[in-house]
């Protein structure tokens, strides 16, 4: 099995590095990765500029690797279609530093990149780990590793992805186990601190603080909190059927 890994931290990010090490067991590792940290990008592509790549030596002899000046859907496109001699079988994302919970996989680089592999018809994964300040993902590639192979016993439909978190661990004992959950709702307030620069000029910040909601046990974001592997699936197609059909009784003219 030929796996193509990537993910939105770049190519150094501790998260890849122990992801693509762990992937070895499952399969031939190939990684396409951005050249600089593309967090928060979302599923955006560059149209106005060059595309370049690298082809790099930093996951030892049996990982072919690839930096891109580009973002994550960027990185899998370019690694499909380009960069690999094969269609890849599996496409896994990650390891993120922080998690990617909630509505905030439509901003999720990480998430986009799987999103990415789906539009290409390729099984894809995302994995992000709670902790954003770890100097060790062995645990949480370890998870992953394991996921992958339950979830490949499965198979993933056409059009969707599984966007998988992991709680933040110190050993795989505090894991309490996998729930299979939906999204919950992620709601910042104060989204932009002001601030003047040396010339007086105001600009804006991206900061936000999150909005404590009540815990819907169903959900991505109460899994994490109480030490749950979250796995949800993500239908690619935005389409409401539902509200589609019941649209076709307003008898809308032109």
């Amino acid at each position: 099995m030929k796996i193509l890994i990537s993910n939105d931290d770049g190519i150094n990010a501790q998260g890849i590095k122990a992801l693509a090490m762990a992937m070895q067991e499952l399969g031939e590792v190939y990684v396409v990765a951005p050249e600089r940290n593309q967090s928060a990008t979302g599923h955006a592509v560059t149209m106005h500029t060059p595309l370049r790549s690298r082809k790099l030596d930093v996951f030892g002899d049996n990982i072919k690797a690839w930096w891109v000046n580009g973002t994550p859907a960027d990185c899998v496109k370019l690694g499909v279609e380009n960069l690999m001699d094969e269609r890849p079988d599996l496409l896994v994302s990650g390891i993120n530093m922080g998690e990617n919970l909630g509505t905030d996989v439509i901003y999720s680089g990480t998430v986009s990149a799987a999103v990415e592999g789906a539009i290409f018809g390729i099984p894809a994964i995302a994995f992000s780990y709670e902790d954003y300040t770890t100097t060790d993902m062995t645990a949480a590639a370890t998870v992953a590793k394991e996921i992958c192979k339950q979830i490949l016993e499965h198979g993933i439909p056409q059009n969707h992805i599984f966007n998988v978190n992991i709680p933040a661990i110190n050993s795989l004992q505090e894991i309490k186990g996998i729930k299979i959950c939906k999204l919950g709702i992620k709601i910042y307030k104060n989204n932009f601190e002001e601030r003047k620069d040396p010339k007086g000029n105001t600009y804006y910040w991206l900061a936000g603080e999150l909005v404590d909601l009540p815990d819907d046990i169903d959900t991505d974001i109460y899994a994490i909190k109480n030490k749950y592997i979250s796995i949800t699936p993500i239908n690619i197609d935005l389409t409401d059927y539902e509200l589609k059909n019941k649209m076709h009784s307003w008898k809308m003219n032109w």
